[in-house]
């Protein structure tokens, strides 16, 4: 993830202030939602007959479920 990236998720994520608790919370849980989905996409780019990539993917986006 680049510099850009994190810029426009805190706008994205920004309630009326930058340092409020609510914000961060919101900024990181939106930074992990995006790197849980980053991760799956690379298990899902190495599948193979033995499945062990897909399971590890849905793994990886079950975490962002609970």
């Amino acid at each position: 993830m680049h510099r850009d990236d994190v810029m426009h998720i805190a706008n994205e994520t920004q309630g009326q202030s930058w340092m409020n608790e609510a914000h961060i919370q919101r900024f990181a849980k939106r930074l992990l939602e995006i790197e849980r989905k980053a991760c799956a996409d690379i298990c899902d780019q190495h599948a193979s007959v033995e499945g062990i990539a897909q399971r590890c993917a849905e793994q990886i986006r079950a975490r962002g479920k609970t």
